[in-house]
């Protein structure tokens, strides 16, 4: 049973707010809710949660936006969230992972479903590992922070955006396998999802700007950490 962590669930549909937490304190978690955007952020400010479940459609300021808020707050932008979106609204799901958002279960959905999601992230979001920091060319990992600095400078990253960083350079120079990632980042092996996964490098990509291309793609297999060819700005 989970340590009594908190759990926010966002969604103006009141039926759909009972369903969640009434399966979330079954699972033995404690909850809070809002109805609308605004008290979303309220809410996430104020009680910090472990993990917020997210209603894309929603008065006031919709999950996207509150999600993007989210993400730009130093103290709440490694909070794991999980986007509710309409089935076969395929725009949200993308647009959702996109804002930062670790991952979607689109409407009607199944509550044990949505437990496992939860329960894969929260497993997630606590640091597991031998050693307490990684160097790898201008990357210097402090892994008990979650933290990652590149040529110094600190990279703002997401938990899962930092997750995923991680793994790849702790296989420095060999080939990630995306079934691999998607197991060791999200907790499951579904290859169905693989526009998760894709969608999360080109943010991070992004992110680590001039030191993009250290994140290669194998095609047909993953992506492999190593320093590319001809890359002045690799030194550290």
């Amino acid at each position: 049973m989970p340590d009594q962590q908190l759990i926010l669930i966002a969604d103006d549909e009141d039926d759909v707010r009972e369903l969640v937490r009434l399966n979330l304190s079954r699972a033995g978690y404690k909850t809070i809710e809002a109805a609308d955007g605004l008290a979303a952020l309220r809410q996430a400010r104020q009680h910090r949660p472990s993990l917020i479940v997210l209603d894309v459609m929603m008065p006031g300021r919709d999950g996207l936006r509150v999600c993007e808020e989210l993400r730009q707050d130093e103290f709440l932008q490694k909070v794991p969230v999980i986007m509710l979106t309409a089935r076969g609204m395929a725009a949200d799901r993308i647009a959702g992972l996109e804002t930062g958002a670790d991952d979607y279960v689109a409407k009607p959905f199944s509550p044990k479903e949505l437990i496992l999601r939860v329960q894969a992230l929260l497993r997630r979001s606590g640091t597991t590992t031998d050693g307490t920091e990684l160097k790898i060319g201008p990357f210097h990992f402090d892994i008990p922070a979650v933290r990652v600095a590149i040529n110094g400078v600190p990279a703002e990253l997401t938990l899962l955006e930092f997750k995923l960083l991680h793994l790849l350079a702790s296989n420095h120079g060999n080939v990630v396998e995306r079934d691999t990632v998607l197991r060791e980042v999200w907790g499951y092996g579904d290859t169905v999802r693989t526009r998760t996964l894709d969608t999360h490098v080109k943010r991070l990509r992004e992110k680590l700007e001039a030191h993009a291309d250290w994140i290669q793609t194998s095609r047909g297999f993953g992506y492999i950490f190593k320093k590319p060819v001809n890359d002045s700005a690799a030194a550290g």
